[in-house]
């Protein structure tokens, strides 16, 4: 159970943040720069799931907690071991499961639309279009991730979530849209004239 009963600490005035092991990095390191995408990603998706109710709303909250958990994972450096990104009782991580439910979420939500004929722009109803917007944060997200694990090794289910995730977003957001006001197609070169 997590308790914070001061919100500042001051420790991090000398620009740098600590990991969960204690050990602490330059706030510029590109590992904070995931998390801080995670952690925008994650207020996006709370903004899109104020526009949405039912099963997509209760689905969306489970990935704002996922996304806490896939936070707390980077925060916390390889383990030793054959596997390093084992769960424990001091370590929360991504597991493969998650990564699995997420699939069979997209396979079920993509399972009622129409196969894509052209690529669509981010928008169409306000709740697609803020999950479309969470989506390419999530993106970015993603990026950082990838770029963080070019320092340091991290776990692949957190990166494989990510990508995931993006994708899950954009099934949700035509999801939406088929319910509504419809995708709204890209027509190339449209205002070439």
């Amino acid at each position: 159970m997590v308790r914070l009963n001061r919100i500042y600490t001051r420790t991090g005035d000398d620009g740098t943040s600590g990991l969960v092991d204690g050990s602490r990095l330059p706030k510029g390191d590109a590992l904070f720069s995931a998390m801080g995408d995670v952690d925008e990603a994650n207020s996006a998706i709370g903004l899109a799931a104020l526009t949405v109710e039912g099963e997509l709303a209760h689905r969306l909250t489970t990935i704002q907690n996922d996304l806490f958990d896939l936070g707390a994972d980077l925060a916390t450096p390889a383990g030793s071991g054959p596997d390093p990104f084992a769960p424990g009782e001091m370590e929360l991580r991504v597991i493969a499961a998650q990564v699995e439910r997420l699939e069979r979420e997209i396979d079920a939500m993509n399972e009622a639309l129409d196969p894509l004929k052209s690529f669509i722009l981010p928008g169409g109803s306000e709740a697609a279009a803020r999950l479309h917007l969470a989506r390419a944060i999530t993106r970015r997200a993603e990026r950082s991730a990838v770029a963080a694990r070019e320092e340091r090794t991290l776990n692949p289910h957190a990166l494989a979530y990510l990508n995931r995730l993006s994708d899950w977003l954009f099934v949700a957001a035509r999801h939406v849209n088929a319910s509504g006001a419809g995708d709204v197609l890209w027509v190339p070169g449209a205002s070439r004239g």
